[in-house]
């Protein structure tokens, strides 16, 4: 049973910094994709952040370049997501995602590439 667990989620004042886990077990995501969602309150499910399946691409929607950063640890089967300069906008439940079948970075910008998703962690930034 594949599994995608997240940590590292928290209350942060704007401007701190957080960085969450996200800890794959079941089967391997060395040849894959893997991305950060989030959705606030009210809101749909957006995209953040996804990273190629080595770690050399990765690619952030407008609003956290500059400050999200994206890594990940093939030997560990995880991947993180370092969060700085964090704003109340940011407020939301963060999702990590693993592609199952070969989708390109460019597909990881939509929710439908990923085939595994992690239960979420909250993160809450007071302004």
């Amino acid at each position: 049973q594949v599994q995608l667990v997240e940590s590292g989620g928290g209350l942060v004042q704007a401007g701190g910094s957080l960085r969450l886990s996200c800890a794959a077990s079941g089967r391997t995501f060395n040849e894959n994709i893997m991305g950060w969602f989030r959705q606030a309150p009210g809101k749909e499910r957006e995209f953040v952040v996804v990273i190629n399946w080595n770690g050399a691409y990765a690619y952030s929607t407008d609003s956290v370049k500059g400050r999200f950063t994206i890594s990940r640890d093939n030997t560990k089967n995880t991947v993180y997501l370092q969060m700085n300069s964090l704003r109340p906008e940011d407020t939301a439940v963060y999702y990590c995602a693993a592609d199952g079948d070969g989708s390109t970075w460019y597909e990881g910008r939509n929710a439908y590439a990923y085939e595994y998703w992690g239960q979420g962690t909250q993160v809450t930034v007071s302004s």
